[in-house]
């Protein structure tokens, strides 16, 4: 399927993740011209390199290091695309700690608003921008247990809307993709976790966190990185030209509710 964004020129953050690694290569195919950012300098290239594209060592979870990503990388690009985030402290809503608040949206939310600060105007003036921003099942179903996550994301997807709503005319399209439950570094990181509280193996933590956990999620298996990125691929090109303001799904029924 041709996106007809040949020659387009694409910034994604959180790049050495299963999510931003996937789009990532969805858009080389594509024929974009690639800019990757992420924290891992190794990762990163080993990302990069075989798509022939720019790698850029940065941490955008403050003001700092977003304007330093921009002042090697420039701030001339068609497409972004965030990926980058965190699923931060976890535990009673009412314990957690300043920091555990600042940590998540520093990460999931503040470093999406810099960069769309900086990269948005030059979008707008060419009349032309996509801009994709992974959010999470939990936008639509929070769990209590992940507060600062559900609020960060949640933060994001209002915000990716309210642009949406101030600058589609202009051109300008920014969507949202809700994962669920994706093999990616992130959930590794939690089965892992949850298999070593449970003394169990780390295939037996995902199966209970399945049963007990997400029990919308009728697909019964954690989701592919390579299932979440044709979305996110199609919200960049030029066939999604009706589509800004949304939030999609990809997440195995795990929402129980219908999506309006």
């Amino acid at each position: 399927m041709d996106l007809k964004i040949d020659g387009r020129r694409a910034l994604v953050t959180g790049a050495s993740g299963g999510i931003g690694k996937e789009v990532a290569a969805r858009l080389h195919e594509a024929g974009v011209a690639l800019t990757l950012t992420d924290k891992d300098e190794d990762k990163l290239a080993a990302v990069a390199d075989p798509l022939g594209a720019t790698a850029i060592r940065a941490d955008i979870s403050t003001k700092d290091g977003v304007e330093a990503l921009l002042r090697d990388a420039g701030t001339e690009f068609d497409i972004l695309v965030h990926a980058a985030g965190v699923t931060g402290a976890k535990g009673d809503p009412l314990e957690m700690a300043e920091e555990d608040w600042d940590d998540a949206l520093q990460i999931d939310f503040h470093s999406a608003v810099r960069l769309s600060r900086h990269l948005g105007p030059a979008m707008i003036s060419r009349g032309w921008g996509r801009m994709v921003f992974v959010t999470s099942e939990n936008v639509a179903q929070p769990y209590p247990e992940e507060t600062v996550y559900n609020a960060s994301k949640s933060a994001l997807l209002s915000f990716a809307k309210s642009v949406a709503m101030a600058h589609s005319g202009e051109g300008l399209l920014v969507n949202c993709v809700a994962p669920a439950f994706i093999e990616t570094p992130m959930t590794d990181g939690m089965m892992e976790k949850r298999a070593e509280e449970m003394g169990t193996s780390k295939e037996d933590a995902v199966q209970s966190f399945l049963e007990e956990e997400r029990p919308y999620l009728v697909l019964k298996r954690r989701g592919q990185p390579q299932e979440v990125a044709p979305v996110v691929a199609l919200l960049c090109s030029e066939l999604a030209s009706f589509v800004t303001g949304a939030n999609w799904r990809v997440d195995g029924g795990s929402v129980g509710s219908i999506n309006v």
